[in-house]
């Protein structure tokens, strides 16, 4: 069905021609034969347009649609005149009508005026719903999001929080683990003690000692005066590791320590401090691989996960990519003072089918980009990036029916390998997990197939 139509003329024949011809098209029509009848029809009943004759006795067709606008203004009314001229259309535009179609009547001509009103009727529906639900979804402390994955990650957080455990947060790059874990904080009893936040793939080896644990003065060349380490700065609150998997492994005994201890030593210093901390760690890389390679300490993991909470990719969350997409514009529009409504729904069907490999820091980006390209209300599928643009899901089977295209077995195998690490970003431990794989065995089918299955990159 292409939508539900309520068509208004006098003449009871053409009720009856417009109704025939609208129901072949695919409409779902209601007829009524003065203006009076469609008010009360469209007070108790729902119609996506409504098309109505010009000329009719009582009230016509342009105070017809002046009351619509008035009382339904999400309907789109089509006005059907056989005065071509340009004060007609003027008149009818000016009272509200969405488009007028001149007499004699082509049924086609107004079957694509319909399919046109009822999708722009649906897309502001669309941009309302999506405006409501940025208000009113549920904001987990700057998370965002209403599916499955992310309801489980709000209840996770929820009864990880009052805990004192050590809390791993595991996830690809961009999916938003600082903001769980400043959730996390927020709802811990520690919420009015300060969060402080690190990330251990941003700092030289030499460097990253200090920052944790502070030193004093003179403990080695630049170090002019004693500074305070992260571990006494978060005292009384949250110390977020971000890559904690980068974490060099000669720091990682004395770390380890300071935890069991809740006491440290800075660098160059003699006498031991106390400090309490609450420690939220997070990684996008494979920890359990890192620990058969030896360049991470199985001690320190089982310290730091304790409780394990998974944050979604983007991929996975459906529709709350066009909820995070609709925050960001409204974000954008306003920080960019331009008037922009939301997203059409051609650029929304691209956002849902591109995979986002970088996930929500990608999306917000991509639509930062948009919001500064175009110049409408709506951003449009020109105004993405070419990537997202012309994405196109690969498909890893052959729909024939001829035996002689029909692939092996193993070649089927090959496709749905290389699909799913397509899907998952190539993160090889969330694909192996998918596949039912050990990771030693996918590995040695990627090396087989020749597409760099090495481990540099399990994250």
């Amino acid at each position: 069905m292409r939508g539900r139509v309520l068509v208004i003329d006098d003449e009871r024949s053409m009720c009856e021609l417009l109704e025939a011809g609208l129901k072949q098209g695919g409409f779902l029509v209601a007829a009524r034969t003065s203006a009076a009848e469609a008010l009360r029809v469209l007070a108790a009943e729902d119609f996506d347009a409504v098309v109505t004759d010009l000329n009719m006795p009582g009230m016509n067709g342009a105070d017809l649609c002046e009351r619509i606008a008035a009382n339904r203004p999400d309907v789109p009314v089509i006005v059907i005149t056989a005065f071509g001229s340009l004060e007609a259309a003027t008149a009818v535009i000016r009272a509200g009508a969405y488009d007028f179609i001149t007499k004699p009547l082509d049924i086609e001509v107004l079957a694509l005026a319909l399919d046109r009103a009822v999708r722009l009727r649906s897309l502001k529906e669309e941009v309302k719903r999506l405006h409501i639900a940025v208000a009113r979804s549920e904001r987990f402390h700057d998370l965002l999001g209403e599916s499955p994955p992310m309801r489980d990650l709000f209840d996770l957080i929820a009864r990880a929080a009052p805990s004192e455990a050590s809390v791993l947060l595991i996830g690809e790059t961009g999916t938003g683990k600082e903001l769980a874990a400043r959730a996390i904080h927020a709802q811990s009893r520690r919420a009015d003690g300060p969060f402080i936040a690190i990330n251990c793939a941003a700092l030289p080896e030499t460097l990253i000692e200090s920052e944790l644990f502070g030193h004093e003065r003179g403990a080695f060349t630049g170090a002019v005066k004693q500074k305070e380490g992260l571990l006494l700065k978060a005292s009384g609150g949250t110390l977020f590791l971000d890559e904690v998997g980068e974490l060099p492994l000669g720091l990682q005994p004395k770390l380890l320590r300071a935890l069991q201890e809740r006491s440290l030593r800075p660098v160059g210093g003699d006498a031991e401090v106390s400090f309490d901390v609450r420690i939220v760690a997070a990684t996008n890389s494979d920890l359990e691989e890192a620990l058969e390679g030896g360049s991470f300490r199985k001690d320190l993991f089982f310290r730091l996960d304790v409780i394990r909470i998974e944050v979604p990719p983007l991929r996975a969350r459906g529709n709350d990519i066009l909820l995070l997409a609709q925050r960001f514009t409204e974000e954008c529009a306003a920080r960019t003072v331009k008037k922009i409504t939301g997203i059409s729904s051609a650029a929304g069907a691209k956002l849902l089918a591109y995979p986002w490999p970088g996930n929500v820091r990608e999306l917000e980006n991509a639509i930062e980009r948009a919001v500064a390209l175009t110049g409408y209300e709506l951003l449009a599928v020109e105004d993405f990036p070419e990537r997202v643009q012309s994405y196109r899901p690969s498909e890893f089977l052959a729909v024939s029916d001829d035996p002689a295209a029909m692939a092996p077995l193993a070649e089927i195998e090959r496709r749905y390998i290389l699909r799913v690490l397509e899907a998952v970003g190539d993160n090889k431990a969330l694909a192996a997990r998918i596949l039912g794989l050990d990771r030693k065995t996918l590995y040695r089918k990627l090396e087989k197939y020749h597409t760099g299955g090495s481990r540099e990159r399990d994250g």
